[in-house]
């Protein structure tokens, strides 16, 4: 469908977001390969005494849906920055594709898609829209290559899957900076699958959007994984987990104090306290 594509199932999964609610192949059939591992890490922020995550031991099959939850400070984004290879790892071993995020994570990182949490631009940012998006796709491109026709037509394509039809105007060529707080998300997220990732690692992909917008968002992630194989990892503040979500990891204190199936997990003590914690809150 697409020149240069690194990822030509993940834009036809795009494809059903933008033309029509049909699939239009059949879902991969996935296979349990692992492809994140952590066992016994220790997370430690830079000029910090203690480790900020104790004792991780995880492993994520290519492929996955899962949703990380906890309340606010628990370490769900450090879990993120870890996996990443972007926080130093006191302890342990983590691999990403069987290879070592310690030492590799820059090349690692050109596969994987990261959303930052609470991102907002000044309203004085220069850069518009469609050159925020290129950006984004270079890191997979490399640093020294120029983009081509065909890489500006994917960034276009990954833009329109997120953009409401029902928006008063196109902003592709508007400053960032102007756009309303939901508007940036939609593009902070069309930045992330500009770069066709085969893992998405999500910090709060739904604030500042409309119900609408959240429903819909979540119906092309969902098509991500069914369709592409995208193994997505979704931080979560909310106490809602829909059913397409294959599974529930629940960091406190920087521990995982719950991790299985979405089924079994929001049946589990442990998820309805926290959801009873989560409304006192409120």
């Amino acid at each position: 469908m697409f020149e240069k594509s690194y990822n030509p199932d993940f834009l036809e999964a795009l494809q059903v977001t933008i033309e029509s609610k049909k699939p239009l192949k059949k879902p991969i059939n996935r296979k349990k390969t692992p492809l994140i591992r952590l066992r016994g890490v220790n997370t430690v922020y830079e000029g910090e005494k203690f480790p900020t995550l104790y004792d991780i031991n995880l492993e994520i099959n290519e492929g996955e849906f899962i949703f990380i939850m906890g309340p606010n400070g628990s370490g769900k984004t450090t879990l993120l920055e870890t996996i990443l290879g972007l926080l130093p790892v006191e302890k342990g071993i983590l691999e990403v594709k069987g290879v070592s995020a310690i030492k590799k994570g820059r090349q690692l990182r050109r596969e994987i898609g990261y959303l930052i949490q609470g991102v907002e631009f000044d309203p004085q940012t220069p850069f518009l829209v469609k050159n925020a998006l290129m950006t984004a796709r270079s890191g997979r491109m490399g640093l020294l290559r120029f983009p081509s026709k065909a890489d500006w037509k994917i960034v276009r394509y990954c833009f329109d899957a997120l953009r409401n039809k029902e928006e008063i105007a196109d902003y592709w060529d508007r400053p960032i900076g102007k756009l309303s707080g939901g508007m940036q998300q939609k593009v902070l997220l069309a930045s992330v699958l500009a770069a066709e990732p085969n893992i998405l690692l999500l910090d709060e992909p739904f604030s500042n959007l409309d119900v609408k917008s959240r429903h819909e968002i979540f119906a092309m992630l969902s098509r991500l994984n069914k369709l592409a194989n995208v193994t997505v990892l979704c931080v979560s503040h909310g106490t809602t987990v829909p059913k397409e979500v294959d599974r529930v990891i629940m960091i406190q204190k920087g521990r995982i104090v719950l991790d299985n199936k979405t089924e079994e997990a929001i049946k589990s003590e442990k998820f309805k306290a926290y959801c009873h914690f989560m409304v006192d809150v409120e």
